[in-house]
């Protein structure tokens, strides 16, 4: 089963990447946590996103389309970062993420979303 992992934005994230220790000790710690997932053949890729400042949204209206500068607003509903995992089923992606690093400084969530399947679809 493939499962998308998100990592939500928080205040910090949309602030963009600064070279501090903390930031480099956390991204360090998180390259390692990828290395495991990816020993484990889970990993089918991941990255983190810059700033929602340097997005664009296009609203759909029928035939019309109208874009939207970020940044966006409700920052928590954000996403910062994602993977996307192959596991047996979510209870094992839930085991990794319990492992995972804090991803942000102080509090951060990470959201589990499972992908449809060609079989789902039928």
């Amino acid at each position: 089963m493939r499962v998308m992992v998100l990592v939500k934005a928080t205040e910090d994230s949309e602030k963009g990447f600064f070279r501090d220790p903390a930031t480099i000790e956390m991204m360090e710690a998180m390259g390692r946590f990828n290395d495991e997932l990816r020993d484990a053949g889970i990993l089918l890729t991941g990255d983190g996103l810059k700033p929602s400042s340097e997005g664009k949204r296009i609203a759909f209206d029928g035939a019309g389309r109208t874009v939207i500068d970020g940044p966006f607003a409700a920052t928590r509903e954000l996403v910062a970062g994602f993977w996307l995992w192959d596991v047996k089923d979510v209870d094992e992606a839930v085991a990794w993420v319990k492992r995972c690093p804090n991803p942000m400084p102080g509090p951060s969530e990470i959201e589990i979303r499972p992908l449809y399947e060609a079989g789902d679809l039928q």
